[in-house]
């Protein structure tokens, strides 16, 4: 009987390309932020936001300006205008809350980039409050080029003047993240509120002078009070730039001068009777 033999198979294994273990170290910190949004993207949008606070204060600024020229020359094809492109900048407004609404929900952001969004909730809205002065100022320069005796329209020139350059350095400031600049801004406010005060009580005597100027006096004191207005707003605006800056508003109180409360002219006494 012959003894049978079984085969036995072997398993030849032949020998393949090393394969490397697979990377399981996180990403670092400064690349990643909650719900696996990148900082590139964020960044991203930090930036067209701040553009779009750009373009809204260059827009303020020249609606102002075209309001404070229109009223000077008695234009009221230029007032016009200025009217009808304060709906430029309340739609930038809109996008501005919108955007930085949607940056908070999704990002959750901390420290710097925090300020960063809640400056633009503040500046945009402080910014939509001048475009609203110069439609103000726009509205009376109609009025006023319609009456018979025009106004001494003159005296507000310093003022609109100096406050169309508080705005013009006041979003320089923010685009250049200019602490030094806002400060400055906010120190010249008190000349403005100085000269307000100054012409509060030359408006007063004008229409003591003569009954035919009460009307475009009056006028020109609401005018006026827009552009001192418009000062205060620009305040505001230097420091929330400077809370974005350096993590606090200015510690000294803000200069006011704005005496007007307390203006009094005195009324001459009528000449005794014969």
């Amino acid at each position: 009987m012959k003894a049978s033999f079984l085969k036995q198979s072997v398993l030849i294994v032949k020998p393949g390309p090393i394969q490397k273990p697979p990377d399981t170290t996180q990403e670092p910190l400064e690349d990643k932020m909650g719900g696996g949004h990148t900082v590139a993207a964020f960044d991203a949008e930090l930036k067209q936001l701040q553009r779009m606070i750009e373009d809204m204060g260059r827009q303020a600024e020249n609606q102002f300006a075209q309001a404070v020229a229109a009223l000077l020359h008695s234009d009221t094809t230029a007032a016009a205008a200025v009217i009808e492109g304060d709906v430029g900048i309340d739609r930038l407004e809109a996008q501005v809350e919108a955007m930085a609404v949607r940056m908070l929900a999704l990002r959750q952001p901390m420290a710097r980039d925090l300020r960063e969004i809640v400056a633009a909730f503040k500046v945009s809205s402080n910014l939509e409050r001048l475009g609203d002065f110069a439609r103000s100022i726009a509205k009376r320069t109609v009025t006023l080029a319609s009456l018979p005796v025009a106004p001494p329209v003159a005296s507000l020139a310093w003022m609109g003047e100096t406050v169309q350059g508080m705005i013009h350095d006041v979003v320089t400031a923010y685009v250049t993240q200019d602490a030094a600049l806002a400060k400055s801004v906010r120190e010249r406010d008190s000349a403005v509120d100085h000269a307000y005060t100054a012409l509060f009580r030359e408006m007063l005597t004008y229409m003591m002078e003569a009954p035919q100027n009460i009307t475009g006096c009056t006028h020109l004191l609401f005018v006026a009070k827009s552009i001192e207005r418009a000062g205060d707003h620009v305040t505001n605006i230097a420091e929330n730039i400077c809370f974005l800056v350096e993590g606090r508003v200015p510690a000294e109180e803000r200069a006011k001068d704005d005496q007007s409360s307390f203006a009094v002219v005195d009324v001459p006494e009528p000449p005794p009777s014969a």
